[in-house]
């Protein structure tokens, strides 16, 4: 059926975040010059020569072990087989997802399909370690939010615990703080230290265990042994090419050691157990009491989106280290891809600097036959780049000690590549409007230039004329530059199947983008509502094929693209931001700041067969809020609901939106769980969705 008529399509100038969410979710970026200021062409004729070059040195480097082995090998074994109507069986061709398409909506609620349900699992500000005070919003103290669940859940991992009946892990994410929201009587330009140290301690990650409820599909958190905070003032170790005088620090001479994580977007689990968490929007974090005049320098900041004044949270008056004038590498030490092991709670966490350092929406594992790694992730910012990172250490198989050790060295050894895109289609026959080229898709073909390598003694070899390996790994938006790396518009989560191997990209939107821009991956100008790229990449080697899946937006504009598949039977999406696999390999895509006047949400989008390109609208998050985290199984899904009530003009007096709790109660990000009625519970039908582990480390 189509749902498209049933709400009017609004179409602003640009996507529905509102001005409050830019200012602290990414410091209003947006609104800022672009940071890429390269000569990078946009595409067409993609230095050929350097992809040849790129292509002939990484043939040097890294043992091509080419191969489309799915990722995360057993993932899917248990799985058992999906019935129609099961959550998550759109993927497999000419299967239905059997739900009827929710009607996109403007209801202060979580929406899900007819014969679905949903519970709030946890809330901000909900006890997760022992000690914990109920949440008290008027009385909000850092040593209390530092016990408690943190605010703006993003990421979500869910693994089984096998020695435990009906119980979880669940990993969450929480990418930033809105002060006003979080505060009655915040001063933007006078926060208290109080305020500054509740807003530390509701930033970086939570571990907390779920037990099954009885009697219907809900989820709810007890006070296990797992549970854990991580926050922007726990101890981490910076490992890599990275670590050298452009991360020391007064603090730490060794450059080594690191307090925190900060604006911790998507992520991914690896098959040894542990999570994978991307540092994004850090930049904004850093500001200055002082003066930063070296040219050099502030080109570099520049490069990152760090400016040189003061910060819109004025940390840097509260701590030195936020202070670029007082320490000027203390920005060197966020941008990585961090590693935490749920299973032990006392470990330390790591940021992997072999893996580069930008704005990682994410980082996601792909095992080749042979079992090479290879993470995937994206810079998202307007014209910034795709990346993966290739290991040279094998994965070892099993969950013993001696195995997991080995490991969780993986990441420290391999080579860091950055994608080109080039086109099939005449430059001509992409002219800013989206109408497909003649002949009929949008597609062509990549390559991966190496940027680093790292071998097994940590040595570090750049390839990247003019620039030292710790060079690349603190500034690799600078050496894709000096590649020449295709400019996407906004890389977001990639994602590979973990059925065909296909990785999947969402670009979510790129307003700056002008028609003497465009290009066949990026086929729009003043891109509203972005575009979902499908790649049949050579995992460990240096080519790949790609083809644009959808072209968001409503599906009655003709700058749309839906597979092919008849775009009046289409869910209308915009601006896509996480992709999800479930059980059966069906893609699910979330999207934030939906441009079309309705709420976020999560849609099943079919990848193969006849239906190739169906999109349908599962859920619906409340006023305000983002869909974040999409984990998917047979009969439940999860989703983050981040910033709900986040409206412009809205306070804490007014607020836009009531939800979770209803009546005259402030918004709270929230983790949910919908489920099929009939459903009861029980291990099986969560075993999909994430790799069922076991209680590693007990």
């Amino acid at each position: 059926m189509s749902v498209r008529r049933l709400l009017p399509i609004a179409t602003p100038g640009i996507s529905n975040r509102q001005h409050l969410t830019c200012l602290y979710k990414c410091g209003d970026q947006c609104a800022a010059p672009v940071p890429n200021g390269s000569g990078n062409p946009y595409f067409g004729d993609v230095a050929t020569e350097i992809s040849r070059r790129g292509a002939l040195k990484a043939a040097g480097v890294v043992a091509l072990a080419v191969g489309a082995t799915q990722v995360l090998p057993a993932t899917v074994a248990a799985q058992g087989s999906l019935g129609a109507g099961a959550l998550g069986s759109t993927g497999g061709g000419t299967l239905d997802t059997g739900f009827i398409p929710v009607a996109p909506n403007t209801a202060d609620a979580v929406v899900v399909p007819a014969g679905y349900s949903s519970h709030v699992v946890i809330r901000w500000g909900d006890p997760v370690i022992p000690g914990a005070p109920a949440f008290d919003f008027e009385n909000q103290t850092a040593a209390a939010q530092s016990l408690q669940y943190g605010y703006n859940c993003d990421l979500a991992v869910l693994y089984p615990m096998d020695d435990r009946d009906n119980r979880f892990l669940l990993i969450v994410n929480h990418e930033y703080t809105t002060e006003p929201t979080m505060f009655r009587g915040y001063d933007s330009a006078a926060p208290t230290r109080e305020q500054v140290e509740t807003a530390w301690a509701a930033h970086g990650m939570t571990v907390v265990e779920l037990t099954s409820r009885a009697g219907d599909g809900g989820l709810d958190p007890v006070m296990g042994s797992y549970n854990r905070r991580i926050t922007a003032t726990t101890p981490f170790e910076l490992r890599g090419p990275a670590v050298g005088p452009l991360t020391r620090t007064t603090a730490d001479p060794t450059g080594t050691r690191v307090l925190g994580t900060l604006n911790n977007c998507a992520g991914g689990h690896t098959p040894w157990g542990t999570v994978l968490s991307g540092e994004e929007n850090f930049n904004q974090y850093f500001g200055t009491t002082g003066s930063v005049t070296d040219p050099a320098r502030v080109e570099a900041l520049r490069r990152y989106g760090v400016s040189v004044r003061e910060s819109g949270r004025k940390w840097e008056r509260f701590d030195s280290r936020f202070d670029l004038a007082a320490e000027p590498n203390e920005v060197n030490r966020f941008g990585y891809i961090v590693e935490v092991d749920p299973w032990n709670p006392d470990s330390t966490p790591v940021k992997h600097s072999a893996l580069g350092r930008f704005k990682h929406e994410g980082g996601t594992v792909h095992v080749t036959a042979d079992g090479t790694v290879v993470i995937y992730s994206g810079d998202d910012e307007r014209f910034d780049y795709m990346y993966k990172f290739v290991s040279s250490r094998k994965m070892v198989p099993g969950r013993d000690a001696a195995a997991r050790a080995q490991n969780m060295r993986i990441l420290d050894e391999g080579t860091l590549y950055v994608a080109t895109f080039t086109g099939n289609s005449p430059e001509s026959e992409i002219d800013g409007t989206g109408t497909l080229p003649s002949d009929g898709a949008f597609d062509g073909t990549g390559g991966w230039i190496p940027l680093m390598t790292v071998d097994s003694a940590g040595n570090a070899v750049s390839h990247v004329t003019g620039m030292t390996a710790e060079q690349v790994a603190v500034y690799t938006r600078m050496a894709g530059d000096a590649v020449g790396a295709t400019k996407m518009d906004r890389p977001e989560d990639v994602e590979p199947s973990p059925t065909t191997g296909k990785v999947y990209m969402a670009l979510t939107n790129n307003t700056a983008r002008t028609v003497g821009q465009v290009d066949e991956a990026n086929p729009r100008h003043n891109n509203k509502h972005g575009q979902v790229v499908e790649i049949t990449d050579d995992h460990a080697g240096t080519t790949f094929g790609w083809n644009l899946l959808l072209v968001c937006g409503d599906p009655a504009a003709a700058d749309t693209y839906f597979g092919g598949f008849d775009k009046s039977k289409v869910s209308p999406i915009s601006c896509p931001d996480n992709v999800a696999f479930d059980p059966a390999g069906g893609l699910w895509v979330s999207t934030d700041g939906n441009a079309l006047g309705f709420n976020d949400g999560l849609y099943s989008v079919a990848t193969e067969g006849p239906n190739r390109g169906e999109t349908k609208l599962f859920l619906t998050v409340p006023i305000g809020a983002e869909t974040c985290g999409p984990l998917l199984f047979a009969d439940r899904a999860i989703v983050n609901v981040q910033h709900p009530g986040e409206k412009d003009g809205a306070s804490i007096e007014n607020p836009a939106s009531h939800w979770p709790d209803g009546g005259t109660s402030q918004p709270r990000p929230s983790t949910v769980v919908a489920w099929r009625d009939g459903f009861t519970g029980g291990t099986g039908s969560l075993s999909g969705g994430s790799l069922p582990m076991g209680s590693l480390g007990s």
